[in-house]
């Protein structure tokens, strides 16, 4: 069996990594999990982005932690002073562990452990190892590489995990943002979560209903589990200047709507000579986002079926998030919109549906006379000056995703995840 960790899931801020990072070193020592968890459950909320709550440090301080396989190092809100009786619950205070050690500059894992980081780890004035990391909505956080006892349930205790420990930290989306101590990695870099812990797999599913999720960490073997359906993990060993080589990579073979496949050149889904056009998937992420020839085929093919059924909105100097410029006006009194299109992303031996309410998404606080607006909930990378595919977390709801590293390969599979995380007896 494995371990589970509960997850909170949502519709937070894309946090893209803005780098092109080499592969993982190989030689990288994993941090030993106890015997006790070959597989951990670890229930999460989902709101604006996936969130795991662990505990960290000695004594244990709760942590809450944004779960993004679109990212290489774990890190938290660091505070180095002494917390008050009432401490911020979004904060890690390192100066009361006893288990937390600084990690130097020119230790071995700063020196070879960082070389996927979108920016070269440095050394501070302390000669402690220095990290800054950026994302492509603009948000960044910088601070020092440590380690800490990291907490999975009540009696599994993980020595020696390496995180950063950030002191400056700027958000795109500090609403948000704040509600989180930082962020999980979980991408296939030598110091993800994932990767220092040596799991063979991981899975994870969000609830589309309830804002809940469950994370497991190990081998499941979930015997009720519908069927997954795998499509491989493509790796390219040539580096190349806009394809990140430890992100999950899929290839998007096509899009249908409402079961019609769009017409789609095969060489649009495919990287091109400098690594453009890599599909990845990315918790991290809200939505999804296509390259511009695919999106606008969406765009129109989606237009076209919803003629009659809804009303667009008129305003073409609304674009939602920079990159969602297919809206509509949908009144208030009416919580859920009607008769949608499905949308399918179909990959090499398995298909993501997306349908119902998640192929829309109603834009907070944007009303028009007595009209929410409502955006489709795909986006144009080309705006964002992203080079990729992204398939983000709002269209992973109520699908079992699992990432398997021995094979190489993500599992799929439609399932009631709020009954899933029922099923394995996981609380908040």
């Amino acid at each position: 069996m494995g371990q589970w960790v509960t997850i909170t899931s949502g519709v937070g801020p894309s946090k893209l990594q803005t780098h092109d990072p080499v592969f993982a070193n190989d030689s990288a020592q994993h941090v030993q999990p106890p015997d006790s968890y070959l597989c951990k459950g670890i229930g999460f909320t989902s709101q604006e982005s996936a969130s795991a709550t662990a505990a960290l440090g000695t004594p244990p301080q709760n942590v809450s932690m944004v779960l993004d396989t679109g990212s290489e190092l774990s890190w938290l809100h660091c505070n180095q002073t002494t917390r008050n009786s009432l401490p911020d619950p979004t904060i890690f205070y390192p100066n009361q562990s006893t288990s937390y050690k600084p990690i130097p500059c020119f230790s071995p894992t700063c020196t070879n452990k960082t070389q996927d980081f979108p920016i070269p780890a440095s050394c501070d004035s302390d000669n402690l190892c220095h990290a800054t990391l950026s994302y492509a909505d603009s948000s960044s956080s910088d601070g020092n590489l440590a380690s800490d006892i990291f907490h999975l349930g009540s009696s599994d205790n993980i020595s020696g995990l390496v995180f950063g420990c950030m002191v400056s930290i700027f958000s795109s989306n500090s609403d948000e943002d704040s509600k989180t101590t930082g962020l999980m990695g979980m991408n296939r870099g030598s110091l993800s979560f994932v990767s220092q812990m040596g799991f063979p797999k991981f899975s994870y599913c969000i609830s589309g209903s309830d804002f809940s999720g469950l994370l497991l960490l190990g081998d499941s073997n979930v015997t009720w589990l519908a069927p997954l359906n795998y499509t491989p993990l493509i790796q390219i060993s040539q580096p190349l200047p806009y394809f990140d080589r430890v992100a999950y990579t899929v290839q998007l073979e096509g899009i249908k709507v409402s079961g019609k496949l769009l017409p789609i050149p095969k060489w649009v889904l495919v990287p091109d000579h400098t690594g453009a056009g890599q599909t990845m998937v990315d918790s991290g992420t809200q939505f999804t986002f296509l390259l511009g020839p695919v999106y606008n085929a969406l765009r129109a093919e989606f237009l076209n079926q919803t003629t009659g059924v809804l009303r667009v909105l008129d305003d073409p100097n609304f674009v939602f998030q920079g990159a969602m410029d297919l809206c509509y006006r949908v009144p208030v009194g009416e919580t859920s919109v009607p008769n949608l299109p499905s949308v399918s992303l179909v990959f090499a031996g398995a298909e993501m549906v997306v349908s119902g309410d998640r192929v829309l998404y109603r834009v907070p606080g944007e009303i028009r006379g007595s009209d929410w607006v409502w955006c489709m909930s795909f986006g144009n990378s080309d705006m964002l000056g992203v080079e990729a595919y992204v398939i983000g977390h709002h269209h992973q709801q109520n699908v079992w995703m699992e990432f398997d590293l021995e094979r190489s390969r993500i599992g799929l599979a439609q399932v009631r995840c709020d009954l899933a995380r029922q099923r394995f007896g996981v609380g908040l």
